[in-house]
């Protein structure tokens, strides 16, 4: 009798021993490996003609499905400078990043990532990618037809916007009237040193690169954004969508980011 109680004791203070152990390991660390792995941060840079806002549908997407999201205002003043701002705020977050550049954003990602450490990877989203020494103006100088645009002299020098009564035929023509006529009484003007500064250096030499080419685009010939992002060997996903495609399918946006994201 003393001896079955004996050995029944034990197994209970072997069991308890156990519970006590599996209790005291964080729960990361019993995750496989892979699951373990910190998700990056996703940093979003919109384009000329747009605000951080146009990201609000694919930034709850990202966020529901566990991920850090910074949307940064792109200054829109020129390529050097915009560059510079946005490598001056990369450098504040620690950790692992995904650049997503939309439109003229994808100039800025592609100058920026070399100076940043820990990028992960670059989204293109119907991005600008010139080569070195390139500008978005001879690039845009490919893609027909011209855009209908409206400028204003300003002290830092030329500005310009998309004329607001044919918004939506260029910018968004896969949005509903009310909501292509927000985005353009809130758009954004953009300095001409964004389409004459030249490109300094090709980001996706050395990270791996992902492309979103929208089909029905009418701001960047779906031709062109081809052309880019084979040049720059990017993993490429085609979707029938205007210049507009962070609101218009922010389901594709968001899927394309999460893949480079792992």
């Amino acid at each position: 009798m003393r001896f079955r109680l004996s050995r029944r004791a034990a197994v209970i203070g072997a069991t308890s021993l156990a519970l006590i152990g599996a209790a005291a390991v964080p729960a990361a660390a019993m995750t496989s490996g892979k699951e373990s792995k910190v998700k990056p941060t996703v940093v979003l840079v919109h384009g000329a003609w747009a605000d951080s806002s146009s990201w609000n549908p694919v930034m709850e997407k990202l966020r529901h499905d566990g991920y850090q999201v910074r949307a940064i205002a792109n200054p829109l003043q020129g390529l050097t400078t915009d560059t510079a701002y946005v490598t001056s705020y990369l450098a504040t977050i620690s950790g692992p990043k995904v650049l997503v550049g939309h439109s003229y954003g994808g100039a800025v990602i592609t100058n920026a990532a070399p100076a940043v450490p820990d990028v992960k990877s670059l989204v293109y989203i119907a991005g600008f990618i010139p080569a070195k020494g390139e500008t978005i103006g001879q690039l845009a100088a490919q893609s027909t037809p011209a855009l209908p645009l409206i400028s204003t002299q300003v002290p830092a020098g030329t500005e310009v916007v998309i004329d607001p009564a044919k918004f939506r035929e260029a910018f968004a023509g896969d949005l509903d009237k009310t909501t292509a006529a927000n985005l353009a009484a809130a758009q954004r003007p953009a300095n001409t040193n964004a389409v004459t500064d030249a490109s300094v250096v090709e980001g996706f030499r050395d990270v791996p690169s992902y492309a979103l080419l929208t089909r029905q685009d009418k701001a960047i010939n779906p031709a062109l954004q081809r052309m880019m992002d084979n040049r720059a060997g990017a993993k490429i996903t085609e979707v029938n969508a205007s210049h507009a495609v962070m609101l218009s399918r922010p389901d594709a946006v968001t899927k394309i980011i999460e893949q480079a994201a792992r």
